[in-house]
């Protein structure tokens, strides 16, 4: 479904305020400690499609002979792939397919393969070598020591941290190279902290310790900050004196793109932390920058949104670190290269990086292309603040962040299809 996006700021009120549910990163991962270990609770879950079918997956019913239903279907969901591939592969006596979209069947998956049947896991490719579908013997593994490459996405490694306590030996991990991600593998291990298991993460190893039981723990999920992105730029785009109070969040956030808040600063937007239960973010001035540089390896999942919110303020950007953008639901660079081209932008990207050519000019109701991409879709819906635009397949969204169109209508946004 195509959506036609125009704005009326006419009725939006001073600060509307808005409940963001819980960060999807941080909900697929306690999902899987929780199905490892059930005495978890969880509340503020992700409400996303992936998160949705991480939980489908996990509680996938036995049959009569005792047996897991042998395919399991994860769609577009990247996240889902790498932490039940290794979640499954730990199941004793369980065999499953695991596939997906057909872009889940192009996004690889072979570093995480090799390092678990480097442990003894039983994985093997049902079509393309290094490519989902997969075929998973689950079985007890004793082995505790994995090498695999440090630039790879962080989810290869928190897959294997996940599991990790589970294993009868614990597990040591080599990381090989210059980190990437190193964000979200903090987080993976702030959550294994959370509850009671040992971790340690010094120089390139990380070590986590056995933990046949945990004690039982009631976990509230932080808000995503990932879907917060789209409202920074909202806002950064806006005229000076817009406001809007997004909950839950807090200052100590594991998240690595709570990064916006230092970002945005940039843009003319604040944020003040209420108590740490919400954040209200404000456009107190307009940018004076010519040109933005940001190393964004740490948070890539942020950088359509800050290239978005560039193009829209006239300003250029150089965005690097971007090298794991390739390999999501599409090649995120390209797509935004060919997109943003559309709307009238200079643009060139290379392996890891995107640089933006300042300009003060924007093609009117264009249409948007989003390559089944929920982020496509949020990032530049934001620019309907400054002229229409058409997002193609809207519906994409759902995938993290389901209301996203209805909060939009709250600030004045306005649609047709």
């Amino acid at each position: 479904m195509n959506l036609n996006l125009s704005y009326n700021p006419q009725p939006v009120t001073r600060n509307p305020q808005l409940k963001i549910t819980g960060s999807k990163s941080e909900t697929n991962r306690l999902l899987l400690l929780q199905a490892l270990y059930p005495n978890i609770t969880l509340e503020n879950t992700s409400n996303s499609d992936d998160s949705e079918v991480m939980l489908k997956a996990i509680q996938q019913p036995t049959t009569d002979n005792g047996q897991r239903t042998s395919e399991i279907d994860i769609h577009h969901a990247g996240t889902a792939m790498r932490f039940l591939t290794a979640f499954f592969a730990i199941q004793e006596g369980r065999e499953v397919i695991l596939t997906g979209s057909s872009r889940m069947k192009e996004r690889p998956i072979k570093i995480l393969v090799e390092a678990l049947n480097q442990l003894g896991a039983e994985i093997t490719y049902e079509e393309n070598e290094g490519f989902p579908p997969i075929r998973i013997k689950g079985i007890k593994i004793i082995k505790n020591k994995v090498s695999l490459p440090a630039n790879v996405s962080s989810q290869y490694i928190s897959a294997l941290l996940l599991i990790a306590p589970k294993l009868e030996n614990g597990l040591e991990i080599t990381l090989e190279g210059q980190i990437t991600s190193i964000p979200y593998i903090n987080m993976t291990l702030a959550l294994l902290n959370e509850i009671g298991v040992k971790t340690s993460f010094n120089g390139n190893k990380i070590a986590i310790c056995h933990a046949e039981l945990v004690s039982a723990s009631q976990i509230r999920v932080e808000s995503d900050w990932s879907s917060a992105s789209y409202w920074y730029s909202i806002i950064a785009l806006s005229e000076i004196g817009a406001q809007i109070t997004l909950s839950s969040y807090k200052e100590n956030s594991l998240q690595g793109d709570a990064a916006l808040v230092e970002i945005y600063k940039s843009f003319g937007v604040e944020t003040v932390f209420n108590d740490n239960q919400s954040i209200t973010l404000s456009k107190n001035r307009n940018p004076q920058l010519a040109t933005f540089n940001s190393q964004l390896n740490n948070s890539p999942d942020i950088a359509q949104t800050i290239a978005v919110t560039c193009f829209g303020l006239g300003i250029g950007c150089n965005l690097n670190g971007l090298h794991t953008l390739k390999i999501k639901e599409t090649d995120r660079l390209e797509a935004l290269k060919t997109e943003l081209s559309r709307l009238g932008a200079t643009i060139s990207v290379t392996n890891d990086s995107l640089t933006l050519e300042s300009s003060k000019s924007i093609i009117p109701s264009i249409n948007i292309a989003t390559y089944q991409d929920h982020r496509m879709a949020m990032a530049f819906a934001p620019l309907a603040l400054k002229v229409p635009i058409i997002i193609e397949e809207s519906e994409v969204v759902t995938k993290s962040y389901p209301t996203f169109w209805d909060d939009l209508k709250g600030f004045g946004f306005q649609f047709s299809q």
